[in-house]
């Protein structure tokens, strides 16, 4: 009996004993959940997110994470307003972390020391909050980074020049903060995006590759920069004509000091010797200097005779886009072509030659072409069916747009072409000499990304223009779909290949002739057999007369300072078309439903327009989506010329390249 109670006993202590274990062992959370919580706890002081721990929680579903095989691999929590810090051994932990976005949130202090935790870190934006301090040297060792925002912070010190062992950034932010010193000279040939604007830099701007192909507003508001890039000369005068080293010191600065308020390395001599040496040294110097002055002059005199003889030679070699394009931005253009990865063809000088001769001729000259019956056909064209056989072929429409309706004609020798009849109202003050010689010019134009113009008829107010027929409709159909499914939004990548095709066809107006499209929007955009975009109605807004009655979508791809007169319009504005058509492209969105939002604010439309998922896709997607907010300033000085924007879209394409052939070594998916 005795030794039943005792058992008795026992049992009721192990029940217990499992009991008080049971309800003392919950499940603590993962790693990464005891991190982001960790974070939240000193980062939320308002307690905006909604991080909670209850039976079955599943921290891959809180706000703003993305997980892989149950690890974090993005945070993004961007107009949270988040306040707090940033601490140490929080976010940090997520050693898989691939993307970090806080921007626009009201954090403050400085960033936590141990940032090369996140070796596998790709984009940092931390852009628009009150982080201050000098930035921890862990951030240099993230050598994985391709997009780096501090921009909008109160971060001081130096730049140190390791920025430039993260030889993987494509965009880097760092204006408006309060960095002082000098530039490093940052070659990293991946840059896209640079800008160290409204800080406090000071000395000559490193004459680099990479920092020469940004614009000057890039480095603007640092009074203290100087060099070729900014239009400020920088001084190169010797501290010994320096005002304030004519003191009684008893030492004075070297002349090869870095900074004239630091100590001699010599030892001072005697304060006697001292005045005897810079007396002769100051007239050593002035009669150096003097000889110095009377060889300029003399060099300048005869480089001004010479000057004289070349100028009517340099003057007919450098054309200017457009008659009504700025002297700077044409000489920016025209000055720096070999940039440009342009598939100009075989005909583009002679192209440029016959512009020359047309446009400044005065009239047609020798350049007439032969008539198949009524029909001119372009230079080079094999004279393949008469107007007579054009008339008798079926017609069928395609559509009625800005510049007059477009017909697919099928000949009887089972030609089929693209015809345009163009608006007689619209050609209104047009004459037969100014049609013909624009048409000479555009039928020259050969380039993979234009649909080719092959002939053109006029007859009293009948004129009709013949292109190659394009088989697989245009991009709007593409994007917008029937109107009785909705859309999908293209993968990024298929826009990215559609932007560099028009932006390869642009740059090759821009550059070849003294014209512009004029009319670019994604119905003239059409896709070729192998689905290459192809521009077409090139040139054609720069005959046509501007029309109150014109659609809202089509009105959106005006730039601003040409809504009123097409004959307004320069290069620019068929960047800031381009920009538009970037974003339909994009958001899947016709023009007149894009909203009037700030470049910064652009992105998140976008991604909420296309639903994505794939949050590697953010670093590409956002580069392509600020090219799209350059191009669509509203001032036209601000946007970036054609060969620049193409310039940044193949950079973008190699990045992508670049990063695959990464991941498929590392085993990234």
């Amino acid at each position: 009996m005795h030794s039943l109670i005792s058992i008795s006993y026992l049992f009721f202590f192990i029940f217990f004993l499992l009991l008080s274990l049971s309800s003392q062992t919950q499940p603590l959370p993962p790693n990464d959940a005891a991190s982001l919580l960790s974070f939240k706890t000193k980062a939320d002081l308002d307690n905006k997110l909604l991080f909670t721990l209850h039976e079955h929680f599943d921290y891959c579903q809180w706000q703003g994470v993305k997980c892989q095989q149950g690890r974090v691999v993005r945070f993004s929590l961007p107009n949270y307003s988040l306040r707090g810090v940033f601490p140490p051994n929080t976010l940090t932990a997520l050693d898989q972390l691939r993307v970090l976005v806080l921007r626009n949130n009201s954090l403050y202090g400085p960033l936590p020391p141990d940032l090369h935790s996140l070796s596998n870190l790709r984009s940092l934006l931390i852009d628009h909050n009150s982080f201050s301090y000098s930035l921890p040297p862990s951030i240099f060792s993230l050598y994985k980074l391709r997009v780096l925002d501090l921009s909008f912070n109160n971060f001081s010190s130096t730049l140190s020049p390791l920025f430039l062992h993260l030889d993987r950034l494509t965009s880097l932010k760092l204006q408006f903060n309060r960095f002082n010193g000098s530039l490093p000279p940052f070659n990293q040939s991946a840059l896209v995006f640079f800008n160290v604007s409204g800080n406090n830099l000071s000395g000559k701007i490193p004459d680099t590759s990479t920092l020469s192909q940004f614009a000057s507003s890039a480095f603007s508001l640092n009074p203290g920069l100087c060099g070729d890039i900014v239009n400020k000369p920088c001084d190169s005068r010797s501290p010994f004509f320096d005002p304030s080293s004519a003191t009684n010191q008893p030492s004075s600065t070297p002349p090869n000091s870095p900074d004239e308020s630091s100590a001699s390395f010599l030892s001072p001599p005697t304060i006697k010797s001292s005045h005897r040496k810079r007396t002769l040294m100051i007239l050593g110097f002035s009669f150096g200097g003097l000889l110095l002055i009377s060889s300029l002059l003399l060099f300048m005199l005869v480089a001004a005779r010479k000057k004289t003889t070349e100028t009517t030679t340099t003057t007919t070699t450098r054309k200017d886009y457009n008659a009504n394009t700025q002297s700077s931005a044409t000489s920016e253009v025209m000055t720096e072509p070999e940039v440009i990865r342009v598939r100009f063809d075989s005909q583009s000088n002679e192209l440029k030659e016959k512009c020359k001769e047309l446009v400044e001729g005065g009239g047609m000259g020798g350049m007439r072409r032969e008539k198949s019956g009524n029909l001119v056909f372009c230079i080079g064209e094999a004279k393949l069916y008469t107007l007579e056989q054009l008339m008798r072929g079926s017609a069928e429409m395609l559509g009625r747009g800005t510049m007059g309706t477009t017909y697919k004609a099928k000949l009887d020798n089972q030609l089929i072409v693209t015809v345009k009849r163009l608006d007689a109202i619209k050609m209104s003050g047009v004459n037969g000499e100014m049609f013909e010689r624009l048409m000479e010019i555009v039928g020259a134009m050969r380039h993979p990304n234009l649909v080719p113009v092959r002939a053109y008829f006029q007859a009293k107010e009948e004129r009709l223009i013949i292109y190659d027929y394009q088989p697989n409709g245009s991009v709007f159909n593409l994007i917008h779909g029937s109107r009785s499914t909705r859309a999908k939004p293209l993968h990024w990548t298929s826009c990215l290949k559609i932007a560099e095709d028009v932006a390869q066809g642009l740059a090759y107006i821009h550059q070849a002739s003294k014209f512009i499209h004029g009319n670019l929007k994604a119905s003239n955009v059409l896709l070729g057999t192998d689905f290459e975009a192809c521009l077409t109605d090139c040139c054609l807004a720069a005959l046509s007369v501007s029309s109150d009655d014109e659609d809202p979508d089509s009105a959106r791809y005006r730039g601003p300072e040409a809504r009123n007169s097409a004959r307004k319009a320069t290069p620019k504005t068929d960047v800031y078309a381009f920009g538009v058509l970037v974003l339909e492209l994009l958001s899947c969105k016709p023009p007149s439903h894009h909203p009037f939002l700030a470049p910064h604010d652009m992105l998140d439309w976008v991604k909420s327009m296309r639903g994505d998922d794939d949050c590697f896709e953010d670093n590409h997607l956002a580069m392509l989506v600020e090219v799209a907010s350059l191009c669509s300033l509203t001032s036209p000085e601000q946007r970036p010329p054609m060969w620049q924007v193409l310039k940044m879209i193949q950079k973008i394409k190699a990045c992508v390249g670049a990063e695959d052939a990464v991941d498929s070594t590392t085993g990234y998916s």
